[in-house]
């Protein structure tokens, strides 16, 4: 599976996925997507490569011993990872290949910010919307 940050200076790819995907909803995922969550999988390192731009990857440590990787030009958030763990974790809205399964769960939704959460009846357009 191929994927890519916003402005394709950084691209990767990785063989398999290392587990499900998730949507993590916790405090620090909502700030480093600027999104209701963050949508990841975990790929084990072996599994994974740069495959162009590494070197526009900088790191910001969101916690002690993880870091996330970001896009130094049009700031997506690519990876994180543990530093001593033997996987990554992808993001999943990063990758150009569907990887062939589902999310299974939502963690994390403690942290949900109330005027985040769409309530249900609110309109849904399969491509933009309407003029405000």
């Amino acid at each position: 599976m191929q994927g890519q940050c916003l402005c394709g200076a950084i691209g990767y790819e990785a063989a398999q996925l290392a587990g499900p995907i998730v949507h993590c909803h916790c405090r620090t995922c909502r700030k480093a997507h600027a999104s209701p969550y963050g949508a990841s999988a975990r790929v084990a390192r072996e599994q994974f490569v740069w495959t162009r731009g590494e070197h526009k990857l900088v790191a910001y440590e969101s916690t002690p011993g993880k870091k996330r990787w970001f896009c130094s030009r049009c700031g997506t958030h690519l990876v994180a990872q543990w530093v001593n763990e033997p996987y990554m974790i992808l993001r999943a809205a990063t990758l150009d290949d569907d990887p062939g399964v589902q999310p299974v769960l939502h963690m994390w939704v403690s942290h949900d910010a109330p005027w985040l959460v769409a309530p249900e009846g609110v309109p849904r357009y399969p491509e933009g919307g309407p003029e405000p």
